[in-house]
């Protein structure tokens, strides 16, 4: 056997080798999970399964991400425009409390809404658990097992058990794979004839299970559409191939006798734009059982790695051999600057569960990503539109992912229907707007409380994930298909937009910073006002994209003109309050939570690129002052948010601070609004309870301490902190303009850069401190 083809044979061997307990990308333990925080999340974009590692009984929780209950509706309150006038009179003459009451009671959806975030049996639904595969192991013996170890390789997707018991060494390995989209298991035991288990599956309601004709086993369900009952149909089904043993299908289970090795084969698929999903859950299932385990391996491997092996990274050499992953958070939090490969792990493992939970042509990852265990998830695992699920695909472009941005435009494509209804409805508005949350049906009404609900910024914020794609591909093709979105967007502002009496400027109304409140100068407590800056922002953001684009593609001149003319009536991208801050609302309203989980009137500085050290220094120094009152502390996706801060204002080692406050170990499932956040011992973001945008929020916040592009140049190591600035090597991020960023930097300095492209062109560059324009090389 040739070296090439004995590394390549090695490498697919590797987890069933043993640990090495070294290799930088790995998360690594020494005992079971003990609860569903420890199991290890392994998806290929469609299905999901979280094995715990468990020794007499495994549990694996199943996911699939089209999985909702609920139905389309319409929710829309018809008459709600009539009222528009009263309410924005009242917000006028200073009277916001009765504007909000008037609100409540005529401008909010209909019926039950998203159920206050409990929604598994109203209409708007929620994303649901798919189901529990349990495996009952029989060893013949009461020894207990010795040499324990379960592990995640993030650069194979592939995760593995391994332990002994009566010097018999006992091996699994499972992976949702990339190749066939069908999930594989394969257990092993060196002693022949080791293995007796039984396979069983269940879900804690809407379920029947059978042994079918095949030799299989089969879950079926109907969720619950909120109005008959008759909601979306799924189907899980399991087989097994055994190598010598045997194998009986009875009582609804598989059980397995006397066995060696078992190869375990799961296709799962839901009636969500498949009106076919039984023929094709078998048909995807008698494929994957076609070749051998191993050739599946390989070709899962190969081609997860196609994505993810785009980006490497290392801040100086990793450590021979590291603690497992819960220990090793724990020593961080108490010497985080002694293990600088943890931040790289956390920075691929967002890279990794961007990759595992979504796909091209598929559904954006919502609240949880793909992986849930529970039927009524925490606020439905919907999409919050006021940062949630925005964040989960801010790091997507710098890490060279940018192909996985493409499920939640196909999202907003198909929300632009219904929020034109919504437009008319509240507004008599032309365009389309959606509010705070939406779902796989299309909701874009308010939400069932003025405090949240009526904010207006989702429609316009999508946008801004939608242009940024662009920035970085120069797809002309794909600007053509987002240009209706973003001018439908842009139509419903410019429409919408009342003058402000005071100062003159157009301004959205009514509307709210999201989920926060000011206090009234009577000492009343609102949320409901006359634009708030985060409105501002993105009105001004937006209109300029839709100029920008207007002119590229050739359309709309008439309106590119109507829009210039409505900018300069704009607020500007922030006011700076008396206290040197910048305000969140057109008044300098004092707030009763002074350090509030969002910090919407920052959106200009980041994900927007209003306010910059550069462009805007006084704007700079207002948004430091803000952060240093809102403080670091909160649930993960808003610790996330202000580690992105405070790299755009190229303060590395306060970013680094609060990437350091956001690896904090944590156990807690509580719903939290405050302080508190981190992350599980699986790595998984805390809020608590668990959301996958603090994730994705660290792993863009760690892009922009690397390489930032939105100021009209490319700087590297903008915002790099002291831990980090010994040494450090990164290649394959990627700048706006589609250029391919690789760099090494020793002592501070960046010593060899290259800045690619499939065509060779001028570009500015800040290297240690110095702009200049460059030609970069060809890709």
């Amino acid at each position: 056997m040739n070296i090439k083809k004995f590394k390549a044979l090695l490498f697919i061997l590797l987890p069933f080798l043993g640990y090495s307990q070294s290799n930088p990308l790995e998360l690594w333990y020494t005992k079971p999970a003990s609860q569903w925080e420890e199991t290890l999340p392994l998806g290929n974009g469609r299905l999901g399964i979280m094995p715990d590692g468990g020794v007499t009984t495994e549990k694996f929780v199943l996911n699939e991400i089209t999985l909702w209950s609920g139905s389309s509706q319409d929710a829309n309150n018809y008459k709600a425009y009539s009222f528009l006038p009263q309410i924005r009179e009242l917000l006028l003459a200073n009277k916001n409390k009765d504007a909000q009451k008037l609100i409540d009671e005529n401008f909010i959806c209909k019926g039950p809404g998203s159920g206050n975030g409990d929604g598994a049996n109203v209409q708007f639904g929620c994303y649901q658990v798919l189901g529990d595969m349990t495996l009952k192991f029989d060893y013949k013996t009461k020894s207990q097992p010795v040499n324990y170890t379960r592990n995640l390789d993030i650069k194979t997707a592939v995760a593995a058990t391994q332990f002994t018991i009566d010097g018999v060494t006992y091996k699994r390995e499972y992976f949702a794979s990339f190749g066939d989209d069908a999930v594989f298991i394969r257990l092993t035991s060196s002693k022949k004839g080791k293995l007796n288990f039984n396979i069983q599956l269940d879900r804690s309601e809407r379920f029947k299970t059978m042994n079918s004709t095949d030799n299989s086993i089969v879950m079926t369900g109907q969720l619950n559409n909120g109005t008959d009952g008759k909601g979306m149909k799924y189907k899980v089904k399991v087989k097994a191939q055994l190598t010598d043993g045997n194998a009986l299908y009875t009582n609804n289970a598989i059980e397995i006798k006397n066995a060696t090795e078992v190869v375990l084969f799961i296709s799962a698929g839901t009636d969500y734009k498949d009106k076919n999903f039984e023929s094709s859950v078998d048909k995807i299932l008698n494929v994957a059982m076609q070749k051998k385990y191993q050739d599946q391996k390989k070709n899962h491997i190969e081609n997860y790695q196609k994505l993810f092996n785009r980006v490497e990274l290392n801040f100086g050499k990793a450590a021979k051999k590291t603690l497992p992953t819960n220990e090793r958070l724990d020593a961080f939090l108490k010497e985080p600057d002694s293990d600088t490969s943890l931040p790289v792990l956390f920075y691929q493992y967002g890279r990794y569960l961007s990759i595992s939970s979504t796909r091209v042509g598929l559904l954006p990852p919502n609240l949880q990503g793909l992986w849930a265990h529970q039927v009524q998830t925490p606020w439905n695992a919907d999409y919050h539109l006021d940062v949630n699920v925005q964040m989960n695909h801010w790091a997507l472009e710098t890490a060279n992912l940018s192909e996985l941005n493409l499920p939640l435009k196909d999202l907003v494509k198909e929300m632009v229907p219904y929020g034109e209804k919504t437009a008319k409805a509240y507004y008599n508005a032309n365009g389309w707007v959606a509010h705070v949350i939406t779902n796989v049906w299309g909701f874009t009404e308010p939400g069932e409380s003025a405090s949240w609900g009526i904010a207006k910024a989702g429609s316009g914020w999508l946008c801004n994930n939608l242009w940024n794609h662009y920035l970085y591909t120069n797809d002309q093709t794909y600007l053509a298909e987002i240009y209706p979105i973003l001018k439908g967007a842009a139509q419903f502002y410019k429409s919408m937009l009342v003058k402000d009496p005071e100062t003159g400027w157009l301004v959205t109304s009514p509307s709210v910073s999201p989920e926060n409140s000011f206090l009234l100068p009577n000492g009343q407590e609102s949320h409901v006002s006359m634009g708030p800056t985060i409105d501002n922002q993105i009105v001004r953001e937006l209109f300029n994209n839709v100029i920008t684009a207007s002119k590229k593609l050739g359309l709309d001149y008439d309106l590119s003109n109507d829009l210039e003319k409505q900018l300069k009536s704009l607020p500007p991208p922030g006011v700076i309050s008396p206290d040197g801050r910048i305000q969140e609302w057109l008044k300098p309203y004092k707030e009763p939570d002074e350090h509030h989980r969002h910090v919407s009137h920052l959106y200009g500085l980041y994900p927007a690129s209003l306010i910059t050290p550069e462009s805007t220094p006084e704007l700079a120094e207002a948004a430091k002052k803000t952060l240093e009152v809102r403080g670091d502390d909160g649930p993960s996706w808003s610790i996330a948010y202000k580690m992105l801060f405070w790299s755009r204002l190229k303060e590395g080692n306060k970013a680094y601070r609060l990437l350091k406050t956001i690896l904090r170990p944590t156990l807690a499932t509580n719903i939290n609004y405050g302080a508190g956040g981190g992350v599980y011992p699986n790595l998984l973001s805390a809020g608590p309870p668990f959301q996958i945008d603090g994730n994705f929020g660290a792993a863009a916040g760690i892009g922009e301490m690397l390489i930032q592009s939105h100021a009209g140049f490319i700087e590297l190591l903008p915002a790099m902190p002291d831990a980090w600035l010994n040494e450090g090597e990164v290649n394959g991020l990627k700048a706006e303009g589609n250029f391919t960023i690789n760099m090494k930097w020793k002592k501070g300095k960046v010593i060899k850069y290259e800045i690619l492209s499939a065509v060779p062109r001028k570009v500015k560059v800040k290297v240690n401190g110095e702009l200049k324009e460059i030609t970069s090389s060809k890709l």
